[in-house]
Order: C-alpha cells, then structure tokens, then sequence
C-alpha cells in the first residue's frame, strides 16, 4: 500500500481525504483532535510544496446545500493549526471554479473544500463524478480511516482515477489496532456498550473466539436480559434479535468467555428523569427502563479491569449524554486510568461516546491507544478490511 513515506509526492495538486466531521454543540466546537490528526500528513505535503485540497463531510446534510453543514467555519481553525498558512475555501464544484482555484493558489498552500456531502454523487459512490472531479489533481491520499468503512466516492471512487495514497495517521490507527489484536495475551477483557445490538453482532461474534471476558452494558445488554427472562420495564431492546443474543451466550459459554450483563441498574421513567432508581435486576418496575449500570455491576467489570493483562473499550454502559446516567460509563474511565500502568494492562479504546467518557475524567493517559473512528474500528474488530483501506490496496497507478 503507498504510503507518505514510501511514495514520494511533490510540486502536485493533492486531493486529501480528511474526517474533518467534528463533534459541535449549539454551533461551538467540543474537540478540535480530527483537526489535530491530519497535522502530520498535511505538513509533510506542505515541506514537498504541493497544492493540497482538503476532502472532507459533516453531519447529514443528505445530497443538498444547507448551510448549516457548511465547512467554512473551519477555516480559522486550520489556519492557526497550520500555523498562520493561508486556507483557501472553494465553495462549488463546477469545473471552471476548480481550475481557478487551482492557478489562484500558491504551492505549498491549503484550500478546504465545501462539504462533499452537499453532491447526491458522494454517497452514491458516482463513478463519473468520481472521474470528472479527480481530473483536476495529481494524486490522491486517504488519511481519514474514520470513514474508510463508507463505500462513497470520496473514499473508494477517487482511488479509482489516481495513484492513491495512505495518510500517516491512517496508517497509525491500522497499525495500532492490529498490534492489539496481533499481540494478544491473556486473560483479556473487552467492555462492549452502546444502544444496540445490532450494529455489534458480528463482533461479539469475533470477540468471543479471541477474549477471556466481555462486559456487556447499554441499552444492548437489555435484549441479552430479555432473552435470559429478565423482567426489564420498558427498556429499549432489539426484540428481533433475542435469539441471536442467546446464540451469542451459548457460543461464549462453549468458547470459555466468560459474559459479564448488568445484576443491578440504574433506571428512570425515561431518559429526562432525574430521580433514578437503584435496583437489582430483579426489582425492576414495568413503568421505568434501565439507563445504566449498577454499582455492583461496575464493580464486577472493574474487578476484571484489574486481573486482565489487554482491555478493549467501546460504547458506554450507560445512556452517557444524560446525567445522572453517565456514572458508570465514567467509573470505568478512571479505574482504567488508575490501573493500567500499574498492573502493566495494554488498552485500547475506540468510538466517539467512549472518546467523550475518557476525556470528561481525563484519562487519556490510561490508554496505549485510543482511536477516534466509530464505525470503522468496529469493523475492524469484526475482522474486516475497510473499503477504503482496500481501494489503497488495489490502486494500480504509479
């Protein structure tokens, strides 16, 4: 795969495919890393005097201009990253537009362009789009492993029309994640969260064959209750999936993994409640559903936490936007913080909630890695090849 330092690119139009899709809070930004991540590559770009076009979505503005998915804002903000470099902005798509931008620009200059999501093409994956925007660069690089998981045209259909290129910090979350999954050793415990349980099948799956123990908490864990006959309320499940989560039991009960589900939770009326609830499982009111885990059953994980040589992280235990609901989530955030140093534990997390619980408790410094992508470090755990990581692979051009 053709890399920054293996493949030499200079005095050329770069097409750069960034994440630039950054958390934002009534319009004010929360975290600047997606920024900070691209850094390295785009510097290196910069030092070979090329003419880089910065690539990148945010939100879901589904195929249409709505200025409220505007990129411009960001500009200010690259430019104190990069250091006082002059960012351009290129607003349309239309041919004549690129090519002036192109002759406007100075080598060695950036120019981000509008979110790309704005075009129908991009999620499509529009091969002659794909082939008409491409034309007007020299080459193409990935650092946006975040999205590589996406079949669009900004991340598979222009690695189709030139010499494709990985990104260092694209490089680094493969070689990061895989140096975990690589270098196994045991006993290793994975802490599995979130909302449901079908975005996560496939990788419990996975999971199961390579750990010793796996937590289970969020609103997933409720469908595993349900299918061991657990009284739940009213709690969310996916209640199509009950007997896949008795599968899933069976195969780790066969396997020797051990499954930790929540004995004891946290529970509220719904989601604004704030007058939760302590109760055992079996306590469990038919008008309240479950938001977190109890203290017992964070206890449990934590006890795991401390006797496990490797500990992966993704999803919260909890509803983690709303407190009080958040308790759990962050509890596990700081005995890994405390405890990973100390009893030699290797860490590795990923997934925007799990990213916000770290650095809410500041315990960055817990983990050996934390990857920022969603979507794609779930796929990568589950064991497949990103499309975009792929498309890399399979680039032919010189």
């Amino acid at each position: 795969m053709k890399n920054l330092t293996n493949y030499k690119i200079r005095e050329k139009i770069v097409l750069f495919r960034a994440d630039l899709n950054i958390p934002l809070v009534d319009g004010k930004i929360t975290d600047l890393s997606r920024l900070e991540k691209i850094k390295k590559s785009i510097v290196k770009l910069i030092n070979q005097n090329n003419k880089i076009f910065i690539v990148s979505h945010l939100g879901r503005p589904g195929g249409k201009i709505n200025k409220n998915f505007s990129l411009n804002f960001l500009c200010p903000y690259l430019e104190k990253i990069f250091e006082g470099n002059k960012v351009h902005f290129l607003e349309y798509f239309e041919n004549q537009i690129i090519k002036n931008k192109i002759s406007e620009m100075s080598f060695g200059e950036i120019c981000l362009i509008e979110n790309i999501r704005f075009l129908k093409e991009e999620e499509t994956n529009d091969n002659n789009f794909s082939k008409n925007f491409t034309s007007h660069f020299d080459v193409y690089v990935n650092d946006a492993f975040s999205v590589s998981h996406r079949n669009h045209a900004s991340i598979v259909g222009f690695a189709k029309f030139l010499p494709a290129v990985a990104g260092n910090h694209l490089i680094k979350e493969i070689e990061n994640i895989n140096s975990f999954l690589e270098n196994s050793k045991k006993p290793n415990m994975a802490i599995i969260g979130g909302s449901k349980i079908s975005t996560k099948i496939q990788l419990l799956n996975n999971l199961i064959e390579q750990f010793s123990t796996i937590a289970i908490g969020g609103a997933m864990a409720n469908t595993f209750l349900l299918a061991n006959q657990q009284n739940i309320g009213k709690s969310l499940i996916d209640e199509n999936l009950i007997h896949e989560a008795t599968n899933i039991q069976l195969k780790a009960k066969k396997l020797n993994c051990k499954l930790i589900l929540p004995i004891d939770v946290v529970c509220g009326k719904n989601i604004q409640d704030t007058n939760p609830v302590y109760c055992k499982i079996e306590e469990i009111s038919s008008d309240h559903m479950i938001l977190d885990i109890g203290e017992i059953t964070t206890k449990l994980i934590n006890e795991e936490i401390i006797k496990s040589k490797m500990v992966l992280w993704n999803g919260p235990v909890g509803a983690f936007e709303y407190k009080p609901y958040d308790k759990a989530t962050n509890e596990i955030a700081k005995i890994i913080k405390s405890n990973a140093k100390k009893f030699n534990i290797d860490t590795l997390a990923g997934g925007g909630d799990t990213i916000s619980a770290i650095k809410n408790t500041n315990a960055e410094d817990g983990f050996d890695y934390i990857s920022n992508a969603g979507g794609a470090f779930l796929e990568w755990l589950e064991g497949n090849e990103s499309p975009g990581v792929t498309a890399l692979k399979e680039n032919n051009f010189s």
